[in-house]
């Protein structure tokens, strides 16, 4: 089994923001609207490319989600390598993705809990919430309703997630960089 898990923060308050991608990008996997509640997250499961899939969005917000990541995978006995974690990044355009198979959290506070409860060996694909504009707080940015001129950005990376996940889950990562990093 594989566990992919979509960061964010629970509720309708945030569900249009920036900081929401990765459960949007969850979201976009999902095969109906019934979620499942485990392990303080919203679970699926699903078969993308034969294989068995844990759709995950955990409900702990974003800055506590590796407790609920780890979780997960000691109750489905489930290794760092068979996890794929799907997270914004103020650092890419929108519309930008770019997967990776391992490394630093890169100022992600969600990708930073996981690394603190599992270790770094896990891939993430990072979605672009675009640049921090000059006079906003960080916090305001990732927080802040996707504008309509992104909207279409991060809906074209958003719609590029299940093809992405076909060619991580049957060709590798390596294969993903080279089709999706952009």
């Amino acid at each position: 089994m594989h566990i992919l898990i979509g960061l964010g923060n629970p509720g309708p308050k945030y569900a249009n923001t920036r900081h929401n991608l990765g459960f949007m990008a969850i979201d976009s996997l999902a095969e109906s609207s019934v979620w499942k509640s485990e392990c303080r997250a919203e679970t699926q499961k699903v078969q993308i490319a034969g294989k068995d899939i844990l759709l995950v969005k955990p409900q702990t917000f974003m800055n506590l989600s590796g407790e609920c990541v780890q979780a997960l995978m000691a109750f489905y006995k489930v290794k760092p390598e068979n996890l794929l974690v799907f997270s914004d990044d103020i650092n890419l355009a929108c519309g930008k993705m770019r997967i990776r198979p391992n490394g630093s959290a890169g100022g992600q506070n969600g990708l930073k809990n996981i690394i603190e409860h599992i270790g770094q060996n896990f891939a993430r694909v990072r979605i672009g919430a675009g640049k921090v504009p000059e006079h906003w707080e960080l916090i305001n940015w990732v927080l802040s309703p996707i504008s309509k001129e992104d909207k279409p950005l991060c809906d074209d990376a958003i719609s590029k997630v299940k093809e992405l996940c076909q060619v991580y889950l049957t060709k590798g990562v390596d294969m993903a960089q080279n089709l999706f990093n952009g």
